[in-house]
C-alpha cells in the first residue's frame, strides 16, 4: 500500500536523492513556506488529506516557516506520524497534534553537539585559558594549574538523547555520574540513578549540574530555592533544557552567596533574554543564545533519523525518539 509522507520543499530538496534510494511505495506530498500542501505541483485541501508521515525538517526553523508549517499539521484530516526537529515538545501545538490521534518522534540529532558544548562550557571554566593568554602576551613563563574533569561527581538531570551523549563522553573522562530520570535504572555510563523527588539530594554531591529533562508540569520551577539549599557549594550550573526549569532569582541569589560557583545558561525563560535582564551582566554567568544545538554535523544527523525512522515506519517497525502522549 502506498505511504503518503508530507516534507517541507527545501528538505525534500536536500533528502530527494536518498529518499529514492529506498526504493519505497510512496506519495510525497510537498508543502511550502506558507504552509502550502501540494502534490504533483497541484495545491490540496489540508482539510481532506490524510498524511501516514510527516516529517518537520531543520529548514523549517531556519526559515522561519515553523508557525506555518505548524498550522497545516494542525489543519491536516488526520496523521499517523509527526518526526520534529525539535527535542524538547514544550511548544504547545504538539499536545494538539498528539490530541489528533498522531505519533510523534521528536529530535535526537542534537545530541552531539549539546554534549560537547556542555563539556566546553565546564572546560573553559576548569582551565585557565584566559589567563595563558595573557601570560602568552608577557612573554611569562609560569605554570597555570587547573581542575581535572576526572573524578568530578556529574549531576544530569534528564536522561534522554543529550543526557545519554553526555554520560557516555564523562565516562571517557574519568568522571563519576548521577542521572535523574523516570526511572531509576543505571547502566554502562551511570553510577547512580534516581527520579525528579532525588533531585535536591542529589545536588549535595554534584560539582557540575547539567539540566537537559523535557519541561512540563513536573519539571517547571524544579530547580529552585529549596534545590540551591542543598547544592554543594562550588557547584557550577549548565541549563541546556528550557528557561522556566530554573528560578533565576533562587539562582542568583545562590551565586551571590557563594554556594553556586558559575552558571552557564543556553535557555531563559524569555527568548531572546531582553537587554535589560540582569543575568546579561552577572559575572558568574555565562549566556549563549540557545546556540548549543547548533554544531557541524546537525544537519546529517536530521537527515539520518529521518532516513532510519521513515522506512521502519513502512515497514511497520518500531520508531526511535518516539515520545509517550503522556511525556508531551
Amino acid at each position: 500500500m502506498t505511504v503518503t509522507v508530507a516534507i517541507y520543499k527545501r528538505a525534500y530538496e536536500d533528502i530527494r536523492v536518498d529518499l529514492d534510494a529506498l526504493g519505497l511505495d510512496i506519495a510525497v506530498l510537498i508543502f511550502d513556506r506558507s504552509g502550502t500542501l501540494f502534490r504533483d505541483g497541484r495545491p490540496m485541501r489540508p482539510e481532506d488529506t490524510d498524511v501516514d508521515f510527516v516529517w518537520l525538517s531543520a529548514f523549517i526553523s531556519r526559515d522561519k516557516a515553523q508557525e506555518a508549517a505548524f498550522d497545516l499539521v494542525l489543519r491536516l484530516k488526520s496523521i499517523g506520524v509527526l518526526q520534529t526537529f525539535n527535542a524538547g515538545l514544550d511548544h504547545p501545538v504538539y499536545k494538539k497534534i498528539s490530541a489528533k490521534g498522531a505519533r510523534i518522534c521528536n529530535s535526537s540529532a542534537q545530541a552531539v553537539a549539546i554534549s560537547e558544548y556542555v563539556i566546553g562550557q565546564v572546560l573553559a571554566l576548569f582551565q585557565p585559558i584566559q589567563e595563558q593568554r595573557q601570560l602568552q602576551a608577557s612573554k611569562t613563563w609560569r605554570t597555570t594549574p587547573f581542575r581535572e574533569i576526572w573524578r568530578t561527581h556529574w549531576l544530569i538531570a534528564g536522561f534522554g538523547p543529550i543526557g545519554q551523549e553526555l554520560a557516555k563522553k564523562l565516562k571517557a573522562f574519568g568522571a563519576e555520574t548521577t542521572v535523574v530520570r523516570r526511572s531509576p535504572e543505571t547502566g554502562p555510563t551511570v553510577d547512580r540513578a534516581g527520579t525528579l523527588a532525588d533531585l535536591n539530594a542529589y545536588a549535595a554531591d554534584a560539582d557540575v549540574v547539567v539540566i537537559a529533562c523535557p519541561l512540563n508540569d513536573q519539571t517547571r520551577g524544579a530547580v529552585d530555592s529549596d534545590f540551591f539549599a542543598n547544592v554543594k557549594p562550588g557547584a557550577i550550573l549548565v541549563n541546556v533544557a528550557r528557561g522556566p526549569i530554573i528560578d533565576d532569582a533562587a539562582m542568583m541569589q545562590a551565586l551571590d552567596d557563594g554556594r553556586l560557583a558559575q552558571a552557564v545558561l543556553d535557555v531563559f525563560h524569555t527568548e531572546p533574554l531582553p537587554s535589560d535582564d540582569p543575568l546579561w551582566s552577572h559575572p558568574k554567568v555565562r549566556i549563549t543564545p540557545h546556540t548549543s544545538f547548533a554544531g557541524s554535523g546537525g544537519q546529517v544527523r536530521w537527515r539520518e533519523l529521518f532516513l532510519e525512522n521513515f522506512p521502519r515506519f513502512v515497514a511497520g517497525e518500531s520508531l526511535v525518539t518516539e515520545v509517550r502522549p503522556g511525556d508531551i
